[in-house]
């Protein structure tokens, strides 16, 4: 169901741990025979779903991103609990963020959304076959769902109001093998 990629992050000392993820100081060698102190974030792991309803609307979110400081429209996503199968954190994720139960689910790619600075593997699903059940938010978080048309979609993205990159991503590789 998923892909195989299995981060292998050299060992190093942990220097900052919180919920979702820790920071690792490593020691990289050089090709001169030196070497570097590096940071690399060690993260178990996350979701992206691209939630597709009866008409063909597509289920976004305007997350409001702390971080940036920003209301970011993108794809739900969510971070792996430890050994958390990705398919059932992606359903529940789905029904968190958006209030949407999926009753199919199916895996559409896998990848590294930083590989110059993160262990993360992000595992993007397509759900179908959508039932509204209603929302059930983190404290921390503050999500507004938006459904768009496939056209809708489209021109956010190639217009540049999709910012966010695994949005960016799953969405373009979905229309690329929609169209083929």
């Amino acid at each position: 169901m998923t892909s195989p990629l299995i981060p292998q992050p050299p060992e190093g000392q942990s220097v900052y741990q919180e919920r979702r993820f820790s920071l690792r100081v490593c020691e990289l060698p050089l090709s001169d025979g030196q070497s570097e102190h590096r940071g690399v974030v060690i993260h178990p792991g996350a979701v992206v779903i691209l939630a597709i309803d009866a008409d063909g609307s597509l289920v976004l979110i305007r997350n409001h991103r702390w971080q940036v400081g920003q209301r970011i429209l993108e794809l739900p996503a969510g971070t792996l609990e430890p050994e958390e199968d990705p398919r059932i954190c992606a359903l529940r994720e789905l029904e968190e963020e958006t209030g949407y139960r999926a009753l199919e689910i199916e895996h559409l790619h896998s990848f590294y959304p930083l590989p110059g600075g993160s262990t993360e593997v992000m595992h993007a699903f397509i759900a179908r076959d959508l039932t509204h059940v209603g929302q059930s938010l983190m404290p921390d978080e503050d999500i507004v769902v938006e459904r768009l048309s496939e056209s809708a979609a489209k021109a956010a993205l190639v217009e540049g109001s999709i910012v966010d990159s695994k949005t960016m991503a799953i969405l373009g590789l979905y229309f690329l093998k929609s169209s083929s």
